[in-house]
């Protein structure tokens, strides 16, 4: 039965991260990946489904595979967030589509495609989830959330927390060394909630992050996506400012600077206690950096809400922030909620937002010009193939040019200049990597 794949991905990182397990299984069962979906004999696509958007993408290329089997035989698998979701209506409304398959079945597609599968209650982790890069890595290390925050799909379409055997990690962490790994990014809904019980023993994130910090390299690096910031423990930030292979750079996620949004959203913390995580982390680890999520045009929100939304970027300054509008999702209790905003005042408070956020990251890059870091060389810039495309601690991007840096290795590197947002690098002492 082998023949070619092709496999599409959409949303967080961890579908990209379950992605890369699927494809170890289709390669192990010997398929071979195909350079396009027309000489694929099964495409797979992993859905998202946290905004109307991500779902509106899919039923477009859902059509597009309608259109390719009217003129060949391909096989058509629909998983993730949107096929947990809305299951049957693909079913009714998609005949392109040969199986939808779940959350938690994602893992068992190739099962699938061998017949032997039947649906699993329980979401399971695979023992590798390597991609094709040769210095970064992905590791998920729990799966689903048990906030229930009110706009959010997460709980529904991943179920709840489910942490991943501290044992298993550790096992990929060893495998990712032996390959030169670099860099590895802990993945979960809610990572700092990881909690797994172990005889009579029960792991914490601190504590499962010591474990990783030990057993990798100081000169590597570590992150993880994404922290609640009512989760955030003391240990926790003195672990981070305590070892050199955590990332000096949290996302934490904000969604608005107003208590009674965040109240409505049932984020379960006040900006004052955001304020004072961000505070106690900078007194621990004066070069820590910062981005966020907001969200913006909730139900109820007042301009005044807005405005402290604004205020609260000034006053913590973030490098970065992924910022959206109120998008309403079936099934949430913010459906529910009266006084929602139409969407010209959303696109436009969304609007300000951005123009506002973009102008405090240019001047804190600027501010930090002309200093020196370690940058770990990801490629080749997709804009000027003689210059290299490279990454800070800090998440910043550095382009250097200089074409005889090697890929996959640490070099330091002095800031130079900004051209548009994006930095400009020279490396310190030519040939010397890590």
């Amino acid at each position: 039965m082998p023949g070619k794949y092709w496999l599409e991905t959409y949303g967080c990182q961890m579908n990209f991260a379950e992605s890369n397990a699927i494809e170890i299984e289709f390669v192990s069962a010997g398929f071979i990946p195909a350079l396009n979906p027309e000489e694929a004999d099964i495409a797979v696509l992993n859905t998202c489904s946290v905004r109307q958007t991500a779902e509106n993408r899919i039923w477009g290329r859902l059509g597009y595979f309608q259109h390719l089997k009217d003129n060949k035989e391909i096989t058509v698998i629909l998983t993730g967030c949107m096929a947990e979701r809305l299951s049957e209506d693909i079913k009714k409304k998609s005949p392109a589509v040969d199986y939808v398959v779940g959350t938690n079945d994602k893992q068992r597609i190739i099962e699938v495609v061998q017949g032997i599968s039947r649906a699993s209650e329980e979401y399971s982790f695979k023992s590798s989830y390597e991609g094709k890069s040769n210095s970064k890595s992905l590791l998920p290390i729990m799966n689903g959330c048990d906030n229930f925050c009110s706009y959010c799909i997460v709980p529904y379409v991943r179920g709840r927390e489910i942490s991943r055997d501290p044992d298993d990690i550790l096992k990929e962490i060893a495998v990712l060394q032996e390959h030169g790994i670099k860099e590895v990014t802990l993945l979960g809904q809610n990572v700092n909630s990881y909690r797994f019980q172990k005889k009579d023993k029960m792991y914490t994130f601190p504590m499962l992050l010591r474990l990783i910090s030990d057993a990798m390299p100081e000169n590597s690096w570590i992150r993880f996506l994404s922290p609640h910031p009512k989760d955030f423990s003391d240990e926790l930030i003195n672990l981070i400012a305590d070892r050199n292979n955590i990332c000096s750079h949290i996302h934490l996620p904000v969604q608005s600077g107003s208590n009674s949004i965040l109240k409505t959203m049932k984020r379960n913390y006040t900006r004052e206690k955001y304020v004072d995580l961000i505070k106690r982390m900078r007194r621990a680890d004066a070069s820590i950096t910062f981005s966020t999520d907001i969200l913006v045009g909730f139900p109820g929100e007042s301009e005044e809400d807005f405005k402290k939304t604004l205020s609260l970027v000034d006053e913590v300054e973030f490098l970065d922030a992924f910022m959206y509008y109120f998008n309403p999702r079936e099934g949430t209790e913010a459906m529910n909620l009266p006084d929602h905003l139409d969407n010209e005042t959303k696109l436009y408070r969304l609007q300000q937002l951005i123009d506002f956020q973009r102008k405090r990251s240019r001047e804190l890059k600027q501010s930090r010009l002309t200093r020196t870091e370690r940058v770990l060389c990801e490629g080749v810039s997709k804009k000027d193939k003689l210059a290299m495309l490279s990454r800070t601690e800090h998440d910043e991007i550095v382009i250097i040019k200089d074409s005889s840096v090697l890929i996959d290795y640490f070099i330091d590197v002095t800031i130079t200049h900004l051209v548009g947002n994006t930095y400009m690098g020279e490396v310190v002492c030519p040939g010397k990597r890590y």
